[in-house]
């Protein structure tokens, strides 16, 4: 039975046709309007446009967000104005599909878990390194969501005791030390000190500021100051997955996210950091730390595959 999975972002809304086998066999992509209500008029759309010419009769919907445990409500979302928001049930009024919503995180380590990465394994963690820093948690091949259903959201593990204000109200989560955003401002902070950070320094001189591409571009070219700036990102993280190892013990940790396509380069410091603070070092086994296979696609994928086993499910 295929399936449509969609993807709602900040800039884009992604969606495709998914077989079973987690083949994409249609997809469509559009900006994510400025409205709310837009956003669900756009959606509607997108998935009557993909169900044409196709056996299709389930649909996932998942949104950065916490979402309620009967993958039915947004209770809320930081890029758009959802509060409480009843999506399933717009959705449902308009779309004669079975209807499921969930958190993008949790959908992209689902499709890793189930098509990836992680489809040798009972239990993983994925970490997706992005603006900001995502999670899932697969568990006795079963996806976590928690009791109220907001469960792994991981980028918000408070890891520096009155450490840098997060968005969530908080202070001192992973998010401020290892997401894409940190990463810039830790670049940044190599240019001002100059020595190795010149390169960097040149760069926002002659463009007026920092962008994400270039300190990817510097990484790659080797520049010390961008690879040092990597570094202390991969110190974090692998702190933080220390902490989750010994709570989740999970055989995999799985790291998406545009900031993971540096590869080994960022899988290198996470490692030695998480041995440094695992506890018990040499007594606790320990996981395996990979890059996402899926990359752009798990999204789709993981949020059609999740619709699928709700309505096998109901």
């Amino acid at each position: 039975m295929d399936a449509i999975g969609i993807d709602i972002g900040g800039t884009k809304i992604a969606g495709a046709v998914v077989t079973e086998a987690g083949e994409i066999i249609a997809n469509d992509r559009v900006p994510t309007p400025s409205d709310s209500e837009e956003i669900v008029e756009a959606v509607v759309r997108m998935i009557k446009g993909l169900s044409e010419g196709h056996d299709v009769q389930a649909a996932g919907v998942v949104a950065p967000g916490f979402i309620d445990a009967a993958q039915s409500t947004v209770y809320y979302t930081a890029n758009i104005p959802w509060r409480d928001e009843p999506l399933r049930d717009r959705l449902t009024e308009r779309l004669s599909l079975d209807i499921t919503i969930d958190n993008d995180a949790n959908a992209a380590g689902w499709a890793e878990f189930r098509f990836g990465a992680g489809r040798r394994t009972s239990d993983m963690t994925m970490l997706t390194i992005g603006t900001g820093v995502g999670g899932a948690i697969v568990t006795r091949g079963e996806l976590f969501r928690g009791g109220f259903g907001a469960g792994a959201e991981l980028g918000h593990m408070r890891i520096v005791p009155d450490g840098l204000p997060c968005g969530c109200g908080a202070r001192g989560c992973i998010e401020q030390y290892g997401s894409g955003r940190a990463l810039l401002r830790m670049a940044g902070e190599m240019a001002d000190v100059g020595g190795i950070g010149q390169a960097l320094a040149r760069v926002r001189e002659q463009k007026g500021l920092l962008t994400g591409d270039d300190v990817g571009r510097l990484i790659m070219a080797g520049d010390p100051g961008a690879l040092h700036a990597l570094r202390e990102l991969g110190h974090w993280l692998g702190q933080a997955c220390a902490s989750l190892s010994v709570i989740l013990d999970p055989q995999l940790f799985v790291f998406g996210g545009g900031v993971a396509s540096a590869g080994e380069l960022l899988l290198e410091p996470v490692r030695e950091s998480y041995l440094s603070h695992l506890p018990a070092r040499g007594y606790h086994p320990e996981p395996e730390f990979v890059i996402a296979e899926l990359v752009n696609h798990a999204g789709v994928v993981g949020a059609a595959d999740l619709a699928r086993n709700h309505l096998r499910s109901r």
